[in-house]
C-alpha cells in the first residue's frame, strides 16, 4: 500500500472522510479497490467498472431490510414495525421480476414525454417560491428553495390537494432522519418517529386509494392504480417511497448544484453567458458531488471480486462519488466543469441498469428550472460573506448542505 494510504485513516465514517471522501476514493481505488472496513462491517467498492457490474450481478441483493432491522439492534423491534413492513414491499427493495413488476406498474408515469406535461407545474412552483423571496436580497437556500420544492413537486405528482400539503411534507423529515441518523441521534426514539409518520401517511393513502378507484385523477398515483398490478399495500409502500427518495435526495442535488457553481465563479458565468449548458452543469454537479455517494447491496452468496472474498450476508457499499471521479472514465476527474460530455461519460448516481432511479427525469427537470428560475431573476447571486456552508455529511447515504447563505 502507498505512503499515502498508509497516512490516511481508512475509515469511511470518520468526521474527516464523511467530511471530505475525496482523498479516500482516491486512496481507495488506486490501492484496495475491494475493501473492507472493520468500522462500518461492510465492503467498499470504488472503481466505476465494479460498480456498475455489481448494479448487474445477480449475487447482489437490493433487499436491505435487515439493514434497518440492524440499526435497532438490542431495542423493541415493534417500534418500527409498520416502518420496516412498508419498507419491505417498495420496488427498490425487491430483486428480478418481483422488482420489474412493481416497476413496470409505474415507469409509465416516468418517462420522458410524460414528465414532460409537467414542467409547466415545476416552473409554476419554483416561480413561487423565488417570488416570496425575491425582495429579501438574501436567503438561506436550503430552507427557502430546495427544501419545499421537491416536497410541492411530488404532492402535484400524486395529487394531493393543497389543504393537505402540510401534513404530506411533515411526513417526510422523520422517514428521512431514520434512514440516515447522526451519530448521537436517540435509535429508538428516532425509529418511533418514523414509525409514526408511516402510519399516519399510510392511513391517509389508504383513504386517497380508494377514492382515486371512484374517481380518477391525471396525476402519477391515479395511473398506478389503473395499472392495476399492486395491491393497495404496495401501492402505499410506493408512494411513500417517492415522498421520501424524490424529496431527500433532491433537496441535497439542489443545495450541492449551487454551491458548486457558486464555489466555481468561472463556471459560473459560463452558465450566465450560455443557458444551453444548463442540462449540462446539472449533469455535472450530479457527477461532481451527487446527494447519494453510496448505495448498499447485500450478498446473497459467497463469491470472490479482485481476489477478495464477500460471504452471503454481508454488505457492501457501492461508492457512487467514487465511481464518478474514476481517472480511468472521467477525463481530469476532480475538476468540476460543466462543459463536460455526459453523452459519452455516464456519472452513476442514479444507479445503473434495472435499479436506475425511476424518479431520475424528476429530479433533472427541477434541478434545471430552479436554475433557469434563478439564473434570470437574481443574476448577482452569490455566497453571502461571513456566513460559511453547513454540510450535512453525517452519515454514508446522504451528502448535501444544511445551510447554504445566499444574497443577490
Amino acid at each position: 500500500m502507498s505512503s499515502a494510504a498508509q497516512k490516511l485513516q481508512l475509515n469511511p465514517v470518520s468526521p474527516e472522510n464523511l467530511l471530505d471522501p475525496t482523498p479516500l476514493y482516491q486512496v481507495l481505488r488506486h490501492n484496495v479497490p475491494v475493501y473492507w472496513s472493520d468500522a462500518v462491517n461492510a465492503w467498499f467498492l470504488t472503481r466505476y467498472d465494479d460498480v456498475v457490474a455489481s448494479f448487474r450481478d445477480p449475487r447482489l441483493s437490493a433487499d436491505r431490510v435487515g439493514f434497518f432491522e440492524a440499526q435497532l439492534q438490542g431495542l423493541n423491534l415493534e417500534a418500527i414495525r409498520k416502518f420496516v413492513d412498508t419498507f419491505r414491499r417498495q420496488m427498490v427493495q425487491k430483486d428480478g421480476m418481483e422488482h420489474l413488476r412493481q416497476r413496470r406498474q409505474v415507469s409509465p408515469s416516468f418517462s420522458p414525454q410524460a414528465l414532460d406535461v409537467w414542467r409547466p407545474i415545476i416552473r409554476r412552483i419554483a416561480d413561487s417560491l423565488v417570488d416570496r423571496v425575491q425582495d429579501w436580497r438574501r436567503m438561506e437556500l436550503v430552507r427557502e428553495i430546495a427544501y419545499p420544492l421537491p416536497q410541492l413537486v411530488i404532492a402535484e405528482l400524486l395529487g394531493i390537494p393543497a389543504e393537505d400539503r402540510e401534513r404530506f411534507c411533515g411526513w417526510s423529515k422523520p422517514i428521512a432522519e431514520f434512514s440516515a441518523p447522526t451519530a448521537n441521534s436517540d435509535r429508538l426514539e428516532v425509529a418511533r418517529r418514523a414509525n409514526t409518520a408511516v402510519e399516519e401517511f399510510s392511513e391517509y393513502l389508504t383513504r386517497v386509494i380508494a377514492e382515486r378507484r371512484q374517481a380518477p385523477g391525471r396525476d402519477v398515483l391515479s395511473r398506478m392504480i389503473q395499472a392495476g398490478g399492486m395491491s393497495d399495500e404496495e401501492l402505499v409502500a410506493n408512494a411513500i417511497l417517492m415522498l421520501f427518495a424524490g424529496h431527500t435526495t433532491t433537496t441535497d442535488q439542489i443545495s450541492n448544484l449551487f454551491h458548486e457553481l457558486l464555489m466555481h465563479p468561472e463556471q459560473f458565468q459560463k452558465l450566465r453567458e450560455d443557458r444551453g449548458l444548463i442540462p449540462s452543469a446539472v449533469e455535472e454537479s450530479i457527477r461532481f458531488r451527487p446527494a447519494v455517494p453510496s448505495i448498499l447491496r447485500i450478498a446473497k452468496e459467497t463469491f470472490q471480486l479482485r481476489g477478495r472474498t464477500i460471504r452471503k450476508g454481508d454488505m457492501v457499499f457501492l461508492m457512487l462519488g467514487a465511481a464518478n471521479r474514476d481517472p480511468e472514465v472521467f477525463p481530469d476527474a476532480e475538476r468540476f466543469d460543466i462543459t463536460r460530455d455526459h453523452v459519452h461519460q455516464k456519472h452513476v448516481s442514479f444507479g445503473f441498469g434495472a435499479h436506475h432511479c425511476l424518479g431520475s427525469g424528476v429530479a433533472r427537470r427541477e434541478l434545471e428550472i430552479i436554475l433557469e428560475v434563478m439564473l434570470d431573476r437574481m443574476p448577482g447571486l452569490r455566497l453571502e460573506e461571513g456566513h460559511l456552508p453547513e454540510h450535512k455529511c453525517h452519515h454514508l447515504t446522504f451528502r448535501g448542505f444544511d445551510s447554504l447563505r445566499v444574497r443577490w
